[in-house]
């Protein structure tokens, strides 16, 4: 079943659908952003995929690129044994796309992670705001701009030693 996956995909999103990849038994789907929501659905509702858990929602950074980020999504089919990592790639700006929370609840969270750390944002997430750093906090530090070393700010906090570890 796992071959066909991509193949149905296609079939039923031919407008959406980029490319496919398979590497050691495990499909990659690549389809445009703009109906990322009703992919989802159908990939959940269609009873030979089941994809009935989304495990993951990440996103990687490539400056060079036209569509410079991708955001990937990890779906498994915890009844038909089987998975899928579905991406889409987002411009810079607007650096946004639609929200797959309606579709399976666990990316909440995850979506709420990527968009603190790489600032991408989910069109109708029903609490999108930071996670991990504060509101007040300035950037994203996955992105690749984001300077290695932060801004400065760590210079200022007293309680960090300030010599060389002895050895």
């Amino acid at each position: 079943m796992t071959q066909a996956i991509p193949q149905k995909i296609q079939e039923t999103f031919p407008s959406e659908f980029i490319e496919a990849n398979e590497f050691r038994g495990d499909w990659t789907v690549v389809v445009k952003p703009d109906r990322i929501v009703e992919i989802a659905r159908f990939l959940r509702d269609d009873p030979a995929l089941g994809m009935d858990q989304l495990s993951d929602v990440f996103s990687a950074d490539y400056p060079g690129r036209a569509k410079r980020f991708e955001v990937v999504y990890q779906l498994n089919s915890i009844r038909k044994q089987h998975r899928l990592r579905l991406k889409t790639g987002l411009c810079e700006e607007p650096c946004e796309i639609d929200s797959v929370y309606p579709v399976w609840r666990s990316a909440g969270f995850l979506e709420r992670e990527v968009y603190d750390l790489m600032g991408i944002r989910f069109r109708n997430h029903p609490d999108l705001r930071r996670i991990f750093l504060p509101e007040d906090f300035d950037g994203h530090p996955l992105r690749k701009e984001y300077p290695t070393e932060g801004k400065g700010w760590r210079n200022t906090f007293e309680f960090l030693p300030t010599e060389e570890p002895r050895t």
